[in-house]
């Protein structure tokens, strides 16, 4: 993260002023610790590195389940009908991803279908396999997002363990 003089970042490579208008030279950064702190360089932290899939910032998860809307007052927020608005959680916006993700893997195959209802020429069996298997594993992974116990449980369906993929990220292949 960058040195900041008086809440204003100062860049390394760049000269910069200080409010004695004072220019400092561009290879500043250069100084010794002491000199850059004599002349009100203060060093900021980076902040801790956190996956925004899931976490608001890296202390606050995101919620996992639906939660109703408030506002700063903690009255509900409502919609234009008067019903208040629900903010989805983690498992309705993935289970709503693991269905779109399950549609398009199936519509690659979907003109088996249509040409069989039209015809009544059959489906080959590798692709009632396959389309078979898209749909037990999306329901699958939406029993695993629903028996997630906690965040940490939650995240883990998006990491690999050493001897397999990703659950999420593992959907059979034609």
């Amino acid at each position: 993260m960058p040195y900041l003089y008086n809440g204003r970042i100062i860049r390394e490579g760049r000269s910069w002023t200080d409010d004695a208008g004072i220019k400092h030279p561009t290879n500043w950064a250069s100084w010794s610790d002491a000199e850059k702190a004599s002349k009100g360089l203060v060093w900021q932290d980076p902040p801790a590195a956190y996956d925004n899939r899931f976490w608001w910032d890296a202390d606050t998860p995101k919620a996992l389940d639906d939660t109703p809307a408030v506002n700063e007052n903690g009255d509900p927020v409502l919609d234009e009908s008067g019903e208040q608005v629900i903010t989805p959680g983690l498992r309705s916006v993935y289970k709503a991803q693991v269905k779109q993700q399950a549609g398009q893997l199936l519509a690659a195959t979907d003109w088996y279908v249509v040409r069989n209802a039209e015809t009544g020429q059959a489906i080959p069996a590798s692709i009632l396999t396959h389309r078979s298997a898209v749909r037990a594993y999306s329901n699958y992974l939406e029993g695993e997002i629903d028996a997630a116990a906690d965040h940490a449980a939650f995240v883990a369906l998006f990491e690999a363990s050493t001897d397999a993929g990703a659950p999420m990220y593992s959907w059979p292949e034609e």
